[in-house]
C-alpha cells in the first residue's frame, strides 16, 4: 500500500470513528430522555449517524480493509444533566462539519466526496438540534451560546482595555519618575534604579488593585443575587408583581405581562435569573476573574514601565534622558492610537492626546526635579 493509500485509509477510519462517536452519544441521550417525542427523535438521529458510519465502512472494505478489526470508540456520558450531553453532541457535530469541509480541499475521490455530500444533506435535513427538540433547555442553550458570543467580544474589549490602561499607567508613572529624578541628579545609575523599582512598585500595585476591584465587583453582584433570592422566597407575589410591571415598561399589556411573570415564576431558578437581570442588569456571565484581571493589569503595567528605562541600559547622562523622552513620547502616541480599538475616536486624535499628556507629565516632573535640586542643594552629579 502506497503512502497516499495509507493516508486515505487513516482518513476514512477517522471519518468512521467520528460518526460512531456521534451515534453513541445520540443513543446515550435517547436512553436518558423521558419525553417520548424527544426520545424518538434522538433514536432516529442515532440511526442516521450509524448509517453514515456504515457508508465509510463500506468504502474501507472496498479498499481491502478488514472492517471487523475496527475498534469502536468508547463513549461515556458527561457528568451533569441532559442539556450538557446535547451540548457535547452539538459541539461534535460542528467539529465533524468543519472536518468534512477540510477534506474537500485535499481529496478528489468522487465516491468520498459523494458520501460527504450525502452526510451534509442529512445534517441539513435534521437541522439545528435545538429547533428539532424544541424545549426550554434548548432555548436556554441557544441563549447561552449567544451570550457566550457576546461575552467573547465584550471580554476581548475588556482585557484589551485593561492592557492599554496598564501600559499607559506604567508608562506615564515611570516616565514621570525618571524625568523627575533626572532633573534632580545627573547620575544615570540613580535614575535607572529609581525607575526600575518604581516599575516594580507600580506593577504590584496595579495587580493588587485589579484583583481587589474585580473581586469586589463579584461580591457586590453575589450580594444582590442573594438578596433577590431571599425576597423571592419571602414574598413571591410581590416579586411577580414587580416583574410584571417591568414587562409593562417594555411595552407588553398588563395581561401579557402578568401571564409572562407568572409563567417565569413557576421555575424558581428562572425567576431569580430574570429578576436580577431585569432589576440590576446582572447576568452570571458578568462576573470577572480576579486573577485574570490581576495578571493583565500587572504584566501590562510592567511592560509600560520598562519602556522609558530601555535607553538607560545602553546610554548615560543627557543622551540617555533625551532618548528616554523620545521613546516615551512615541510610546504614548502608540498607546493612545491603540485606544481607538476600543473607542470611537480616531487613532491619530487619541494618539496626539496621549502624547500631549506624556509631554506635560515629563516636563512638569523634570521641572520639579530641578526645583528639588535647588531647594535641597544637591549637585548635578548627584
Amino acid at each position: 500500500m502506497s503512502r497516499n493509500d495509507t493516508y486515505l485509509v487513516k482518513t476514512l477510519v477517522e471519518n468512521w470513528r467520528r460518526e460512531m462517536e456521534a451515534a453513541q452519544l445520540y443513543q446515550l441521550s435517547a436512553d436518558a430522555e423521558r419525553d417520548p417525542r424527544r426520545k424518538e427523535i434522538l433514536v432516529r438521529l442515532a440511526e442516521v449517524e450509524r448509517r453514515h458510519a456504515q457508508m465509510w465502512e463500506e468504502k474501507l472494505a472496498g479498499l481491502g480493509v478488514d472492517t471487523g478489526a475496527l475498534e469502536v470508540p468508547r463513549v461515556t456520558a458527561p457528568e451533569g444533566d441532559g442539556p450538557q450531553l446535547l451540548a457535547r453532541i452539538e459541539a461534535i457535530e460542528q467539529g465533524n462539519g468543519a472536518w468534512y469541509q477540510s477534506l474537500r480541499n485535499v481529496i478528489d475521490d468522487e465516491d468520498i466526496l459523494g458520501i460527504i455530500d450525502q452526510i451534509d444533506r442529512d445534517e441539513a435535513q435534521h437541522g439545528d438540534l435545538d429547533a428539532l427538540l424544541h424545549s426550554r433547555q434548548a432555548a436556554q442553550r441557544r441563549l447561552d451560546k449567544l451570550w457566550k458570543s457576546e461575552r467573547h467580544r465584550q471580554g476581548t474589549s475588556d482585557w484589551l482595555g485593561d492592557a492599554i490602561y496598564g501600559v499607559n499607567d506604567g508608562l506615564g508613572a515611570i516616565f514621570g519618575i525618571i524625568a523627575g529624578v533626572a532633573g534632580y541628579t545627573a547620575n544615570t545609575h540613580t535614575v535607572l534604579i529609581s525607575g526600575f523599582f518604581g516599575a516594580l512598585a507600580s506593577t504590584l500595585s496595579m495587580g493588587a488593585g485589579a484583583w481587589l476591584a474585580t473581586r469586589s465587583e463579584n461580591e457586590v453582584m453575589e450580594t444582590a443575587i442573594r438578596q433577590e433570592r431571599e425576597e423571592i422566597e419571602q414574598d413571591p407575589a410581590h416579586e411577580v408583581e414587580e416583574l410584571a410591571l417591568l414587562y409593562q415598561l417594555k411595552g407588553f399589556t398588563p395581561e401579557e405581562s402578568q401571564r409572562i411573570a407568572e409563567q417565569i415564576a413557576q421555575d424558581p431558578d428562572a425567576m431569580l435569573k430574570t429578576m436580577v437581570l431585569e432589576e440590576f442588569g446582572i447576568h452570571e456571565a458578568n462576573q470577572g476573574n480576579p486573577w485574570k484581571s490581576a495578571l493583565f493589569g500587572a504584566v501590562s503595567t510592567f511592560i509600560g514601565g520598562v519602556i522609558p528605562l530601555v535607553p538607560f541600559f545602553f546610554m548615560n547622562g543627557l543622551p540617555a534622558m533625551v532618548a528616554a523622552a523620545v521613546v516615551s513620547i512615541l510610546a504614548h502616541f502608540a498607546v493612545g492610537a491603540a485606544k481607538s480599538l476600543i473607542t470611537v475616536r480616531s487613532w491619530w486624535a487619541s494618539g496626539l492626546e496621549m502624547t500631549l499628556v506624556g509631554v506635560i507629565v515629563g516636563v512638569v516632573s523634570y521641572g520639579l526635579g530641578e526645583l528639588a535640586a535647588r531647594v535641597f542643594g544637591v549637585a548635578a552629579g548627584g
